[in-house]
């Protein structure tokens, strides 16, 4: 097998592309539930979810490529808040909170739309390419 950069470059920027939108919908998910208690006194409100990549050897394209290795959940500590009259707080009044933080999911989201930006420029330069190496072979 022959590796040929362009189809590389096409199959590299669209992982990268699916990891990315991967991250978003986990990062929108973790804000859609950053107040999401317990459904019983006492319990677990919801914990923040985290993407965890990997970057594999792509046999088809010759070239590493990114994936989604797992979807983990954070361990951190949640955040008690004292409201005894709220569903969902134990026997001394403290609701546990989701351990979300909006500033840091943000930033997250910032960066994996920014990581996803980098790509489609990747996969419309190789475009480009393309589209101006068929336009050479018609001359």
């Amino acid at each position: 097998m022959t590796f040929d950069p362009l189809s590389a470059s096409f199959g590299i920027a669209a992982t990268g592309m699916k990891a990315q939108a991967t991250r978003l919908r986990v990062v929108a998910e973790n804000l859609a539930n950053a107040n999401s208690t317990a459904e019983m006194p006492g319990g677990d409100p919801y914990r923040r979810k985290t993407v965890v990549f990997a970057s594999v050897l792509d046999k088809a394209l010759g070239a590493n490529a990114v994936e989604v290795k797992r979807i983990g959940r954070d361990t951190g500590a949640f955040t008690l808040r004292h409201d005894p009259s709220h569903p969902a707080a134990n026997a001394e009044g403290y609701v546990k909170l989701p351990n979300v933080n909006a500033l840091t999911e943000m930033m997250d989201m910032r960066e994996a739309g920014r990581s996803y930006e980098a790509n489609l420029n990747l996969l419309q330069q190789a475009r480009g390419m393309v589209g101006r190496t068929i336009d050479m072979l018609r001359s």
